[in-house]
């Protein structure tokens, strides 16, 4: 038997495991319990497991897990872990503290391959998809992880073009005999991939698992200049579907628009988000712009967001103005790991 990583396993494959070691399926789910709800570091620390499964696990097994290689602190709280990757590569994970929420912001991939002109992560090329573990691994090796009350998938990489691997690791997160957390306290954020988004909406593992859509601007030709998955995945399309599961209540729907000076901060936007959205019962979240050296996009200056914020909520949507955190420390996605890969004599993919 190959050695195997226990991190990113489910339990029905765990009890296959023990079952192929020679043991009942039952000490499969003492397995899982010991490390989605116990945090087990090592299989020694399991002591209800029998001995001889305990060697057969050291052999036939590792526990996956992996430390962070960085950890940066902003002067607002906000903390950017660095986890070293299969690939070779590295994935950034945040940590975002606001008030009584603790917030784990999650990558999915090394590098993404949908090329957004106003993220870093895109100039890095799209390098490999994070296996369930490697997702999960940068909740559970965070020292934080006890006090963490929200999940977003919101990192490097994009999601549904990770969906099984996405999937899994939500599977993971919520399972009650895992770690438990409640799906409402999950977002998954996309910018619209449509086969993979019909299934995350149809799967059962997923209900109840919020929704944020990256939207960015309501106009098609426009949208397809900054977001070139416009062409093969429309942004109506996505709003069909969307449209379709209305009758799903247990899912909370937002749209993410990162605002740009001139760009998509007028008011013909706000009356093209109107009609867009017509109907739907979701959230707007205005974003800042993080500045990208080599861009010529612009961050809209913070009273015009505010005020786009107030048409907004003067055409009926709930409207919220996210603001920026961990500057200090380069905690736009995909920063962190240029500045690593800079400093250690190499260079960013492009």
């Amino acid at each position: 038997m190959d050695t195997v990583a226990l991190l990113g396993m489910s339990q029905s494959e765990m009890e296959r495991l023990a079952e192929a070691l020679g043991e009942s399926a039952y000490r499969g789910r003492q397995l899982f319990h010991w490390i989605y709800r116990r945090h087990a570091s090592s299989v020694e620390d399991m002591q209800n497991l029998p001995a001889r499964f305990r060697d057969a696990l050291s052999v036939a097994t590792v526990m996956g897990t992996s430390a962070p290689v960085r950890v940066n602190e902003s002067a607002d709280g906000t903390r950017k872990y660095l986890f070293p990757t299969q690939h070779g590569g590295f994935v950034e994970a945040a940590l975002i503290p606001d008030g009584a929420r603790l917030t784990l912001c999650l990558s999915t991939q090394v590098g993404c391959r949908r090329s957004c002109t106003f993220c870093q992560t895109a100039r890095q090329g799209f390098q490999g998809n994070l296996s369930a573990g490697e997702i999960v691994n940068q909740y559970h090796s965070v020292p934080e992880h006890d006090a963490i009350t929200n999940i977003v998938y919101m990192g490097m990489g994009e999601p549904l073009d990770n969906v099984d691997g996405a999937l899994a690791s939500v599977d993971l997160f919520t399972d009650e005999d895992g770690y438990a957390l409640p799906p409402r306290r999950i977002t998954l954020s996309t910018v619209g991939i449509h086969p993979e988004l019909q299934r995350f909406l149809e799967e059962p593992t997923a209900e109840g698992v919020s929704l944020a859509v990256s939207l960015h601007s309501p106009f098609p030709e426009e949208r397809r200049r900054i977001m070139p998955v416009e062409n093969a995945n429309p942004i109506e399309e996505t709003l069909r579907l969307i449209r379709s599961r209305r009758e799903d209540r247990t899912r909370r729907v937002s749209f993410e628009y990162t605002m740009f000076d001139g760009v998509n901060d007028t008011p013909q936007h706000v009356d093209g988000i109107a009609r867009l959205l017509n109907g739907l019962s979701v959230r707007i979240n205005l974003i800042p712009f993080h500045p990208l050296d080599g861009t010529r996009l612009a961050p809209t200056p913070p009273d015009r967001i505010d005020a786009f914020a107030e048409m907004l909520r003067d055409k009926g949507f709930r409207t919220s103005v996210r603001h920026s955190r961990g500057q200090d420390i380069n905690a736009a996605c995909g920063m962190l790991w240029t500045r690593h890969v800079e400093s250690a004599g190499g260079a960013p993919t492009s």
